[in-house]
């Protein structure tokens, strides 16, 4: 069974950093895509950042391009994500997922957080002054 365990979260204020880990265990971590979606109150869950089996692909979404780094250690089974110059427009729960697939890219699977079936507890990331 999936299991994903998010930390790192906190209070920040705008134009801090942090940086978030997924511990990850019960599958075979290397065997799957790893995605980091966010959710802000009131609004739907949207993919910030997906990196590939090896890490060879990444993807970010366009309003943290630049600002974020995702990053995996397989040997750890944990994928970080290093988020800088935050904004008060990061603030949510940032949850971290994976999926078993060969055939989509990163891209596409960070648009679908509906493809990923497990999810951990999530971190609460607030930005604010």
């Amino acid at each position: 069974q999936l299991q994903f365990v998010e930390s790192g979260g906190g209070l920040v204020q705008p134009g801090g950093s942090l940086r978030l880990s997924c511990a990850a265990s019960g599958f075979t971590f290397d065997y799957y895509a790893i995605g980091w979606f966010r959710q802000a109150p009131g609004k739907e869950r949207e993919g910030v950042s997906c990196i590939s089996r090896g890490g060879g692909n990444t993807n970010y979404a366009d309003s943290v391009k630049g600002r974020f780094t995702i990053s995996r250690d397989n040997a750890k089974n944990t994928v970080y994500l290093q988020m800088n110059s935050l904004k008060p427009e990061d603030t949510g729960v940032y949850y971290c997922a994976g999926r078993q697939d060969i055939f989509t890219t990163v891209q596409v699977m960070c648009s679908n957080p509906d493809w990923f079936g497990s999810w951990g507890r999530g971190t609460q990331v607030t930005v604010s002054s």
